[in-house]
């Protein structure tokens, strides 16, 4: 005879791996966990360690191998604040973690929420901030050039422009959006920041449903500020999103409730966007809310929907209801309750949602279906673009050297430059300090400092071609007289310059 006893079938536990991190961490970690057990999310936690404690621990990158892999294993985190150096040491364990993994795009969703009032409440805001995670200015790539100039590199490729740039329509395209923009500054970075304009464009164009436009990152600032329901999904480079997603924040009650998620092809990282308060920690103070909407966009990249709504309606009435608030939220209005305190609110409140409520589906939140699980909704696939743009000609025309010239006369300097290249295929076209042109022409009132620039182009007579050798010969000239520490050939590519001009530049 058939059983007629029914059994409960439990979901399948996916592995995560949970790094508590530095300061108020372990608190708002705990929390979130509570949280998750009285929800009976389907997650099976794997504790790892990164940031101060590697640090303290003589790992100079902050981030211990077990830990690495461990995300290989799992390639799911949810990650609290972790201390970086600030102005010295080390690099930062948070950009070491999405650089290690290809955490290519930042997925910052900038909603009101429900209990919050803010100056903006009541707007409408419903924004996702799309910033690509491991190129420009954050590949750290630095250098003091004199004893008072520094460079930095700013690193833009058409490769990492496309798969943000995917990343951002295909999100679009999931939430039912209708709006693209990218946000740029390139009326004034025409190569770097141009070329990730063009390059989000060419995108788009594989996506008719969907609009694009584009802005400079300062009208979007104002833009924020004056009408933020405007934007839809805002897409952009590395610093412009650091900066601009950190501004939308506090559209809706700040960063002490964003969260935001790091996703690759190969691992997805969910963490709180703000820091980890050391001041206060151990003193039961912190708000676990970012922390618990990062552990929401994991369970939605899961594909575990019902789970995240059924918490995220728990939070929500914890909030409007106002009566279990942390210090940051209760500001006087009542009595200010601990981390803890706040969370067994939220675990209790589940049991008065109403499952009817709560929607059936919700698409995972990422970059690229690879990264999410099989149980994860599988997005539209994308139009792709070449990695690499195909060019009928190319020529090296001539080369930028940086040089150390202390207290120099500039028509005295361009005269003993301009002597040092008699007799090689290349002259001096022009010399500049700090992107101003400078000699030859008028007079200038730029200040002028140690730092110098020679744009040596081929002379009209020349043989065709990049003479490398006379190259290094006219640079050990100027090494001779003056410290060299820079160089930078001049690409033409099909007729178009691939290096900008100093202002002032015939």
């Amino acid at each position: 005879m058939p059983s007629t006893t029914t059994e409960t079938v439990k979901p399948v536990a996916h592995e995560v791996v949970l790094i508590e991190g530095d300061g108020i961490g372990p608190e708002i970690a705990a929390a979130v966990r509570l949280i998750f057990e009285a929800a009976a999310a389907p997650v099976r936690w794997t504790p790892a360690i990164a940031g101060g404690r590697a640090f303290a621990a003589g790992v100079a990158t902050g981030v211990p191998a077990e830990t690495v892999d461990a995300i290989e294993r799992a390639r799911l985190v949810l990650k609290a604040p972790l201390e970086t150096p600030v102005g010295h040491g080390g690099k930062s364990a948070n950009v070491t973690l999405r650089k290690l993994f290809e955490m290519y795009a930042n997925i910052r969703p900038v909603k009101e929420l429900a209990g919050i009032t803010t100056p903006f409440s009541g707007r409408g805001i419903d924004m996702v901030i799309v910033r690509e995670n491991v190129e420009d200015l954050y590949a750290g790539i630095e250098h003091m050039q004199t004893p008072d100039t520094a460079q930095a590199l700013k690193l833009i490729t058409r490769r990492g422009s496309a798969k943000i740039a995917r990343a951002a329509y295909e999100l679009a395209r999931r939430e039912g959006r209708s709006r693209v923009t990218a946000v740029h500054k390139a009326n004034i970075l025409k190569l770097t920041e141009g070329l990730f304009k063009r390059t989000v464009e060419a995108v788009g164009a594989g996506y008719p449903d969907i609009t694009t436009d584009h802005m400079i990152v300062d009208a979007c600032a104002h833009k924020l500020v004056v009408a933020p329901e405007q934007i839809d999904v805002a897409v952009m480079t590395n610093m412009n999103g650091d900066i601009l997603s950190d501004l939308a924040a506090g559209l809706v009650g700040g960063l002490g409730l964003a969260a935001s998620a790091n996703v690759g092809d190969h691992a997805a990282m969910f963490e709180a966007v703000h820091g980890s308060a050391p001041d206060i920690a151990g003193r039961g103070l912190a708000n676990p809310t970012a922390f618990l909407q990062a552990g929401l966009m994991l369970l939605r990249h899961l594909g575990e929907a019902r789970a995240a709504a059924r918490i995220e309606a728990a939070l929500a009435l914890t909030l409007s209801e106002g009566r279990v608030l942390t210090g940051d939220l209760a500001r006087g209005k009542v009595e200010a309750a601990s981390t803890m305190a706040f969370a067994e609110a939220v675990a209790a409140n589940l049991e008065r949602v109403d499952p009817a409520a709560l929607p059936e589906v919700a698409a995972p939140v990422g970059a690229d279906a690879a990264a999410a699980p099989a149980s994860a909704p599988t997005p539209t696939p994308s139009p792709t673009l070449p990695d690499r743009i195909t060019v009928t000609t190319r020529d090296d025309v001539g080369f930028d050297l940086f040089f150390e010239v202390e207290n120099a006369d500039p028509a005295e300097l361009g005269a003993e430059i301009t002597a040092l290249a008699e007799g090689s295929p290349f002259r001096l076209k022009h010399l500049s300090n700090r992107g101003t042109a400078i000699w030859p022409g008028a007079a200038s009132r730029t200040e002028l400092t140690p730092h110098w620039r020679a744009r040596f182009v081929r002379r009209a007579d020349a043989a065709a071609g990049f003479d490398d050798a006379a190259a290094l010969a006219l640079i050990g000239k100027v090494g001779a007289r003056h410290r060299w520490m820079h160089v930078e050939k001049l690409l033409v590519t099909d007729g178009a310059d691939g290096f900008s001009r100093d202002q002032g530049e015939a």
